[in-house]
């Protein structure tokens, strides 16, 4: 079965580019915002956008991305409020494809089966679901395959060639490959030891390899979209969401564009990159 993320891949393909994914953090700051800041980012140039479910205990994000959980969760954002969102989302987009990131607590909570029902009508292609190993496929990874998700892997600066088998066994659509040991936000990418990572794990998958965490700047996307199949950026959006809000913490008329500004510059950035050759 052909997801949206396999279609969008394709088609990067035949361009002969990277592909720019972002993260924003569902509710961030409110429902509403954030539903604008999402219908926002295509236009702007995302080809895949990463929706964060707000978590209480969000342990691998750092603290800005962290603390647009707990903005989202105090303006009452909940993951069923979520999928309405992605079904706002789809009235006018069907093509760019959305992945869930989160922990899997809130599934969990919503109910596996009824969540992957809702998540498939919603519009949702894929999820990330960061402290789900791979011993722990049968909870959720293969019951999404199963329901035509893509389940998208980390791989990190740590996992190495014995374990790299196990982290893409029932891996779909990307792998997500985490450029620093660490939270997000903490560091820069290093491109040359991200090339010779997204090398490494090409040599055991056919699947795009997407690279995310330390990537701040139109230059530094540039930069690992010249080795990568994809450049997520996440906590420089969020950072400028943050910067936009008033004094008591909620949107103003400058927020959608501030994020929307900032993806735009670091879109073109990777579509300045010159692919490494196959």
């Amino acid at each position: 079965m052909t997801t949206r993320i396999d279609t969008r891949f394709a088609a990067l393909k035949k361009q002969r580019r990277s592909g720019f994914i972002t993260f924003v953090m569902a509710g961030d700051p409110d429902p509403a915002t954030s539903l604008d800041i999402l219908k926002a980012l295509p236009k702007a140039g995302a080809d895949i956008i990463e929706i964060g479910m707000p978590f209480t205990d969000p342990m691998a994000d750092g603290p800005a991305i962290q603390a647009a959980g707990l903005r989202a969760l105090k303006a009452g954002m909940t993951l069923k409020k979520t999928l309405a969102m992605v079904r706002g989302f789809r009235k006018d987009d069907n093509a760019t494809p959305l992945v869930l990131m989160g922990y899997y607590n809130p599934i969990y909570i919503y109910g596996v089966d009824k969540f992957l029902i809702d998540a498939k009508s919603a519009g949702v292609d894929g999820l990330i679901i960061v402290d789900l190993p791979p011993e722990e496929d049968t909870e959720l990874c293969l019951p999404a395959m199963k329901a035509g998700l893509n389940f998208i892997r980390l791989a990190t600066p740590t996992t190495d060639d014995k374990r790299l088998p196990a982290v893409l066994s029932n891996t779909s659509g990307f792998v997500y490959y985490v450029s620093i040991t660490g939270i997000t936000g903490s560091a820069s990418a290093d491109s040359t030891a991200v090339g010779e990572a997204v090398a490494r794990i090409k040599r055991h998958t056919k699947l795009p390899v997407c690279v995310g965490f330390g990537i701040r700047t139109p230059e530094a996307a540039r930069a690992i979209a010249e080795h990568a199949d994809g450049a997520v950026v996440g906590t420089a959006l969020v950072d400028a969401l943050r910067g936009s809000l008033d004094s008591d913490g909620r949107a103003t008329g400058g927020t959608v564009d501030a994020v929307a500004g900032l993806a735009a510059a670091l879109a073109q950035g990777v579509r300045g990159a010159k692919q490494a050759a196959e």
